[in-house]
């Protein structure tokens, strides 16, 4: 079998899962359902098929958050690759496929892994029967190796707006059925692809048995891929080439020309190639799947009582039904609710009719209007050496809980605005205050006045807790000037 190179498309910024979600915290990055986050069930998933490390493909500002979690699963990889802007899944699958022939190139001169497979997979996608979704992946691999670009197609259980849909036409002929555990493979000719349809049109489709749902999974030649997109969009095409050819490796990162990548149009592999080309074909999957686009959707593939509830967190109900229910600090209770959506974190408290979370994302445009932080991230922000909690603030003052991994170190550093007092609650801390180096334990502290170089490390074997109590008349993030940092930043 020709080699298998997954792209993972984790550009995604988090509106409709708000508050748990958010723009510098997405989707992707979260453990919904069980211990692990979509990103890392999405790349586990594809354990029982043979297939190259995978090419990342984020957005710039969630590089660390990205890396971290494959670090988390020991999830190799052949790259994060970084988007200075969002746009739209074309060109992010043109920069993995450019960076897949080149990556391949220097590697191999077996002709089948310099022009791999490349399996298409948003990041933040629900998909029970792993190992039965990798045997249909392996089957519809016979077609792309035939030059196809294979999209994948859901049968609709109900009539859903929040999907595009696939009209297929006639079956292939020559793709003859193959049985793998129960379950068919079959493959269509693509007649056509459709928008989100609004309910009357969504009925419409969910009888009639040539509609499917559009799962944003592709299986497609790197070649095939660059080639149709050179003929159907080249201006993509230019621009992807123009901003890889200039890219730069940075520690796990490929950071793309941003100049170049700027002037990229931003578009969907189905607009720019799917609704163009000749040569699509379409595999249903016959498994369980969500795109877990909204809290609705969560709730339709949790885990439920009999009375079709589902809590997570500390939770007491009485005479509650279909109602779900996540507790992230605090105890909820509930009385008597019916279909609701009941969501809460550090600073936020979401409750929504089940029928109305599509609304969600009123609530984050109205949150940006108004120049809230709410829906750009949490209260506990992450960061490459670890994380910190903003546990108080008031007019000149607030404080901070820090967690800095093993090993971690935050950059050195001064503020022209405010002074800093460090505390240490567990841990050992290396510092530098100024031209003194310290190394503080437990229950010991140091202050660090304005203006003074000062930079903070863990040199230990478990987490270091520091509150960190920050005193001045300006004091938000940008009050920094960095002299060095471990991870890059500037």
């Amino acid at each position: 079998m020709q080699a298998i190179l997954p792209i993972i498309i984790a550009g995604g910024t988090g509106t409709r899962l708000w508050p748990l979600s958010r723009e510098h915290y997405p989707k992707q990055c979260l453990p919904l359902l069980g211990n692990t986050s979509l990103l890392q069930n999405t790349l586990e998933r594809l354990k029982t098929l043979p297939h190259l490390p995978a090419i990342v493909i984020c957005n710039e500002a969630h590089r660390f958050l990205i890396a971290e979690q494959l670090r988390e699963r020991n999830l190799a990889h052949n790259g994060i690759i970084l988007e200075p802007a969002g746009k739209n899944t074309a060109p992010a699958i043109a920069l993995g496929a450019l960076h897949a022939s080149t990556l391949q190139n220097k590697k191999t001169d077996n002709l089948d892994e310099i022009d791999p497979l490349l399996l298409v997979l948003p990041a933040d996608h629900h998909i029970e029967q792993a190992e039965a979704f990798c045997q249909t992946l392996a089957k519809a691999s016979t077609l792309a190796q035939s030059d196809h670009i294979v999209t994948f197609g859901i049968s609709p259980t109900h009539p859903e707006t929040g999907y595009g849909y696939i009209k297929v036409g006639a079956k292939i002929k020559t793709y003859h059925e193959q049985e793998f555990d129960s379950f068919k493979v079959e493959a269509f000719k693509v007649e056509s692809f459709k928008e989100k349809p609004n309910l009357t049109t969504a009925k419409t489709y969910l009888n009639d048995k040539q509609y499917f749902w559009n799962s944003g999974i592709f299986l497609i030649k790197a070649s095939v891929y660059l080639s149709e997109l050179k003929q159907h969009q080249a201006d993509i095409y230019t621009a992807c080439q123009n901003a890889m050819a200039h890219s730069q490796q940075d520690l796990d990162f490929i950071r793309v020309e941003p100049n170049a990548f700027h002037h990229c149009p931003s578009n969907s592999i189905d607009y720019a190639i799917m609704e163009k080309t000749l040569n699509a074909v379409m595999v249903p999957l016959p498994h369980a799947w969500s795109d877990v686009g909204s809290w609705s959707a969560l709730c339709d593939i949790s885990d439920k009582d009999k009375f079709g509830n589902s809590f997570k967190g500390d939770v007491i109900n009485i005479n509650s039904h279909n109602t779900f229910v996540q507790a992230e600090n605090k105890l909820i209770t509930i009385i008597g609710l019916t279909d609701l959506i009941v969501v809460e974190t550090k600073d936020a408290v979401l409750i929504a009719k089940k029928d109305q979370v599509q609304q969600v994302k009123k609530v984050v445009a109205h949150l940006e209007e108004k120049n809230r932080i709410e829906h750009k991230q949490h209260r506990e922000v992450f960061r490459p050496w670890g994380k910190y909690d903003l546990i108080d603030q008031g007019e000149h003052f607030q404080v901070k809980r820090l967690s800095v991994k093993p090993g971690g170190k935050l950059s050195t550093q001064l503020h022209h605005h405010r002074a800093e007092h460090w505390i240490v609650v567990s841990g050992t801390a290396k510092i530098t205050n100024g031209e003194k180096q310290l190394l503080l334990s437990a229950n010991e502290s140091t202050y660090i006045p304005i203006g003074t170089i000062h930079s903070l490390e863990n040199p230990g074997k478990i987490a270091l807790e520091i509150i960190e109590v920050q005193s001045g008349t300006y004091l938000k993030e940008d009050d920094i000037v960095r002299f060095s940092d471990h991870y890059g930043r500037r």
